[in-house]
């Protein structure tokens, strides 16, 4: 029952807010403040990627994401990025994730995310491998790289798979954004200006704010209090 309610907001958040923000390499107390500017603009989701870079990567990956899903609780959808074996789903799940992305199709870890409550959204550039990871449990396939593919690729795609959730990872920003959701993604990962390096280590939280404002009009985001209620309001940019 937990798990059905947990995919059922997830999915709702992704289908009325549309934007999921994707931050790779900061730790907790950056993506906090992220967060934030996030929040405060329209965002509900955020993606927070294992770091496969470095011996500490993962464990500061979940410390991050465990401090999000602890300051934010259902106002912002935590979820766990390039997640590539069974035992980073467990991670993920410990840390306080709702879902599980990855660049791949692991049939495997995508039953992992299942069994252990999480929301699965593997990554897929083909029809076979898309319909692959549905079948296999994934709630929202990532189409990745989506700017490679291109939005035509998503609607000839969705002409004979209606039925699959997709969603545009990889170059996407404001000047395309609104092309992948017309062409038929129920959302989009994004990372880009949402997290620009410069702006982050200058403080600049209101630019962050502003550019996670711009990409949520882009794509006619619904800015929810709450990605778990149907609720609107106005978007506020610090």
């Amino acid at each position: 029952m937990k798990a059905m309610k947990t995919v059922s907001k997830v999915m709702s958040a992704v289908q009325s807010r549309k934007v999921v923000a994707i931050v790779r390499g900061f730790d907790a107390e950056v993506c906090l403040k992220l967060a934030e500017a996030y929040v405060n603009s329209g965002i509900g989701l955020m993606e927070v990627t294992f770091d496969q870079s470095r011996p500490d990567g993962l464990e500061r990956s979940a410390k991050a994401i465990e401090a999000l899903s602890r300051r934010f609780g259902d106002d912002l959808l935590v979820g766990a990025g390039t997640v590539l074996t069974e035992a980073q789903v467990l991670m993920a799940r410990d840390a306080g994730a709702k879902y599980a992305i990855a660049p791949n199709v692991n049939t495997k870890v995508i039953a992992a995310a299942v069994a252990n409550g999480l929301v699965a959204m593997p990554g897929a550039m083909t029809p076979s491998e898309i319909v692959t990871a549905y079948n296999a449990g994934a709630s929202v396939i990532k189409v990745f790289p989506a700017s490679f593919l291109g939005p035509a690729f998503i609607k000839a795609v969705k002409a004979p798979l209606p039925h699959i959730p997709l969603m545009a990872v990889g170059g996407v920003g404001v000047a395309n954004a609104a092309d992948f959701i017309k062409a038929g993604c129920v959302g989009i990962g994004v990372g880009g200006s949402l997290v620009n390096k410069e702006w982050i280590a200058a403080g600049e939280w209101g630019k962050i704010a502003q550019a996670a404002a711009d990409i949520v009009a882009a794509v006619g985001g619904r800015f929810l209090q709450n990605p778990g209620r149907d609720e609107a309001r106005p978007s506020q940019v610090p």
